[in-house]
């Protein structure tokens, strides 16, 4: 029988902030545990929260990037539930009336090609502490330091419709978010989780089935290999008659596997009421207009522009754009005067393969320029400028033409060091010769390499080719 998927995703994004959503307390990552607390994320007595400006700043820049509708006022709620990392006994989110709706993400699916999922809506929160379950033997520890961090959740419409797509939806949105400098997007981190929900019907059928949820996945891969273990849980229960259970699950990434964790939560379970120490968050359009203004070139605007004003494959364009600092580097490089499509070649290959080891750039994009004009100018073959450029990641101070002088992987162009080449190699290949003299011209790449390879790379391949041709012509008058 055919099933048809749907998915939907709540995205958890740790805002780019210094400091908590109703404190001054630091966000900092990796200090030690229970740190970075005060009475107001711990939730004492009489401690009041005020809402970090800049945190608001910044979910309003996320929904404007993502083409969600602002609204001039919503509340801050409380959502109620107990658990050992959640010091007040409730969250202080936004329920009703969120910080934006509506939106859209256009991406690139798998099966179905470039289409949009809707954004049903973007709300701010803050984030729960952390259980720490390895470093006492057999106990569970609390840390808070993440207790009050500010979050955006992201809610998508149920338009997914495989684990592949959620997979290509979620590269496609963390790429906007870092873009829009809203978040640094880490999974590493704990600064973007996702909560997938999964129900199946049959194709054509109008209403839902019925969901359920794998929560705090922490990879992209993980939320595809999850969504598949859950969508084949519960194709086999209906394929034997049973029903699905509306229920929470976790994924072992170690098995594979979804288990259950609870029977799914309403929103009537969390008791939502607007938070009594909070007033109602007002924004002037003034103010939402500026945060708009204020965003910066987003991928989608500048792979087109990469595509029309350098005359860049679309292709090349997405590789390109795919990180922040790999476009920005790209774009000095042709700055610095290199062809679009030669430097494309060479950010995508070498530059990109070192960014990805090192997370930077040690060839800055002038060095750069200056080696790939070496090869321009015929004094490197394009594979002696990959060995100058893996020596300039260690040594990036020195110049490219140096560096090249001291490995001697300098092209030789003199006709009489090229001639003498040329003469050892065809007096070591006399049967070839023959076979060329004879009509075989194909052996003509032959010579040139066993030339390249008697000079050790040196001989500048371009030069070696119309000697080897003068002297073979020599061969046949005088044989």
């Amino acid at each position: 029988m055919e099933w048809e998927t749907v998915i939907g995703l709540e995205v958890h994004v740790q805002l780019r902030t210094r400091t908590k959503m109703f404190c001054a307390c630091r966000t900092t990552f990796g200090d030690p545990p229970n740190t970075n607390v005060c009475p107001v994320c711990l939730g004492l007595p009489g401690a009041l929260p005020v809402p970090n400006a800049e945190a608001v700043r910044l979910g309003a820049a996320a929904a404007l990037a993502l083409g969600c509708t602002i609204h001039e006022t919503s509340v801050f709620a409380r959502k109620n539930y107990f658990y050992p990392d959640l010091p007040k006994g409730y969250q202080i989110s936004q329920f009703d009336q969120p910080l934006a709706t509506g939106g859209r993400v256009t991406f690139e699916s798998p099966e179905r090609g470039r289409i949009p999922a809707g954004i049903t809506r973007l709300h701010l929160e803050e984030d729960a502490g952390k259980l720490v379950h390895d470093r006492f033997p057999g106990r569970t520890a609390v840390d808070l330091n993440r207790a009050g961090v500010p979050l955006a959740e992201i809610v998508s419409e149920p338009d997914l419709r495989s684990p592949g797509e959620a997979r290509a939806y979620l590269t496609t949105l963390r790429q906007i978010l870092i873009y829009a400098g809203a978040s640094e997007c880490s999974m590493e981190q704990g600064s973007l989780r996702v909560d997938a929900n999964i129900s199946l019907r049959r194709p054509g059928e109008p209403l839902l089935g019925t969901k359920a949820e794998v929560k705090n996945l922490n990879s992209f891969a993980n939320v595809e290999r999850a969504l598949e273990a859950e969508r084949e849980r519960q194709v086999a229960l209906l394929e034997s008659g049973e029903r699905v259970a509306q229920v929470t699950l976790l994924f072992s990434a170690g098995t594979g596997q979804v288990k259950q964790l609870r029977s799914k939560e309403e929103s009537h379970d969390y008791r939502y009421f607007p938070e009594p120490d909070l007033p109602p968050l007002v924004l002037q359009d003034e103010w939402i207009g500026e945060c708009r203004d204020a965003l910066p070139e987003l991928p989608e605007a500048r792979r087109s522009r990469l595509e029309m004003a350098l005359g860049i494959p679309a292709y090349d364009a997405r590789v390109l754009t795919s990180e922040v600092p790999l476009a920005d580097y790209f774009e000095s490089v042709v700055v610095a005067g290199v062809e679009p499509k030669t430097a494309a070649n060479w950010v995508m290959g070498d530059v990109i393969a070192t960014f990805n080891e090192t997370g930077g750039f040690p060839v800055s994009p002038p060095t750069l320029a200056e080696l790939v004009g070496l090869v321009r100018a015929g004094t490197l073959s394009h594979q002696a400028a990959k060995r100058v450029y893996a020596e300039l990641i260690q040594s990036p101070a020195d110049a490219p033409a140096a560096v090249a002088e001291r490995l001697g992987l300098v092209q030789v162009s003199d006709q009489d060091a090229l001639a003498t080449w040329v003469d050892e190699v065809l007096a070591a290949s006399a049967d070839e010769v023959a076979r060329y003299r004879a009509g075989e011209t194909k052996l003509m790449g032959f010579f040139v390499g066993q030339v390249m390879k008697r000079s050790r790379g040196k001989a500048d391949p371009k030069a070696v080719q119309p000697v080897l041709q003068e002297k073979l012509k020599q061969a046949s008058r005088s044989g």
